[in-house]
């Protein structure tokens, strides 16, 4: 179980941060704060892997704590919750090693990707002493892949793909999805984790008696459903 801390100074906010990480397995409410300098006194007596952390606070706005975390808390995890759009923000976050930066108002879908790939590459990085760059790839490293796969996307291929696993009901695996669309597997892995990567899809590892683990998928958000 995944200890989770929310720092942020709008209790509406606060809430529906609360509601959608109680929907999500495997994360435990640690508590919730409203600034800064309350999350660190936070963090000295209690055991937490993750914040979910906004920027604008009083009294230590979010980039000043992620700042202090990184010099005494380096293994907690953030992933930034937040209607700061400005570039510079995001990239001091982004330098600061942040996992992931979610920009209000933000959907379900959108929040529980977030958690669920952060769940999933810690189950990864605790599983084994080493991983294979495939596997590093998939789970570690998929917003690289995301920016190097995004400049071969076709629109008409994403499309097909997109209608094809929306329909489908449950988790499926490439070698399920390829008969459909008709394209080779290696081009449906590439179009599978673009859709990943924008919080359309999320995957887990299925880890078999024998052999390599399998990718199952899963469809979670509809573009045209987002405002």
């Amino acid at each position: 179980m995944l200890n989770v801390l929310i720092v942020e100074d709008d209790p509406m906010v606060a809430d529906i941060n609360r509601r959608y990480l109680e929907k999500t397995v495997g994360f435990h409410l640690a508590g919730i704060v409203a600034n800064g300098m309350d999350a660190l006194r936070f963090l000295q007596g209690a055991s937490v892997s993750l914040l979910l952390l906004d920027v604008f606070m009083p009294n230590m706005d979010g980039l000043s704590l992620l700042k202090e975390v990184r010099k005494k808390y380096p293994s907690v995890d953030v992933i930034m919750v937040t209607a700061t759009k400005s570039s510079p923000d995001i990239q001091t976050a982004l330098r600061l090693g942040v996992i992931d930066y979610i920009v209000k108002p933000f959907t379900f879908e959108r929040f529980q990707a977030a958690l669920i790939a952060y769940r999933e590459r810690m189950r990864l990085l605790h599983s084994a002493e080493e991983l294979e760059q495939d596997v590093l790839d998939k789970q570690i490293l998929s917003q690289t892949r995301k920016e190097q796969t995004s400049k071969n996307v076709d629109p008409a291929t994403l499309q097909l793909v997109r209608e094809a696993i929306s329909r489908y009901q449950g988790e499926f695996s490439i070698k399920e999805i390829v008969p459909l669309v008709g394209i080779s597997r290696v081009s449906l892995k590439k179009y599978l984790e673009y859709l990943e990567a924008e919080a359309h899809v999320v995957s887990r590892l299925e880890y078999m008696p024998v052999g390599r683990p399998v990718t199952m998928y899963r469809w979670v958000a509809d573009a045209k459903r987002k405002k």
